[in-house]
C-alpha cells in the first residue's frame, strides 16, 4: 500500500488552512494532531510567519497558540462607526408630549400636568437631542 507523504509545501498549506478556518487560536500540538505523523509543524509555522510578515494579516502566537490577526497598523479599518438610537424614558416621552401640546410652556407647567417634579436630566436629554429648545 502506497501512502501519500506530503512535502514541506503541502504541510505548510495544510497548517495555513487549519489556522484560517479555526474558530480560535490553535496550539502546535493541536495542529500536529490533524497532520500526518512526523510533519514539521514548527517549520511550517515559521515559514508562514515569514510569508505573512508585513501583510494585511499576520500570524501571531498568543499564549502558546497560533492565529491569524489583522496587522496592527490596519486595525482602524475594522472599526465601524454608527450612531445608536437613544431611547427615551417614559418620563421624557411624557414631557415631550406635554411640551408639544402646550407649547410654549414652563417647567412648572410641565410638572403640574405630569403631577410629579421634572428631573433636570430629562429636560437636559431632550435639549441635547434637539427635541426642545429654551
Amino acid at each position: 500500500m502506497i501512502q501519500f507523504a506530503p512535502d514541506h509545501g503541502e504541510i505548510e498549506r495544510r497548517v495555513e488552512a487549519l489556522l484560517f478556518a479555526a474558530a480560535g487560536p490553535l496550539s502546535a500540538a493541536e495542529i500536529a494532531r490533524r497532520l500526518p505523523e512526523g510533519a514539521d509543524v514548527g517549520g511550517a509555522i515559521s515559514a508562514l510567519r515569514e510569508r505573512y510578515q508585513g501583510r494585511g494579516v499576520e500570524l501571531e502566537c498568543v499564549a502558546d497558540r497560533w492565529r491569524f490577526r489583522t496587522a496592527p497598523d490596519l486595525s482602524f479599518l475594522m472599526t465601524e462607526e454608527r450612531e445608536e438610537p437613544r431611547r427615551l424614558s417614559k418620563a421624557a416621552l411624557e414631557t415631550l408630549a406635554i411640551i408639544a401640546y402646550h407649547q410654549p410652556c414652563t417647567r412648572a407647567e410641565i410638572e403640574s400636568v405630569r403631577g410629579v417634579s421634572l428631573s433636570k436630566g430629562t429636560l437636559d436629554l431632550l435639549l441635547e437631542m434637539g427635541f426642545v429648545r429654551l
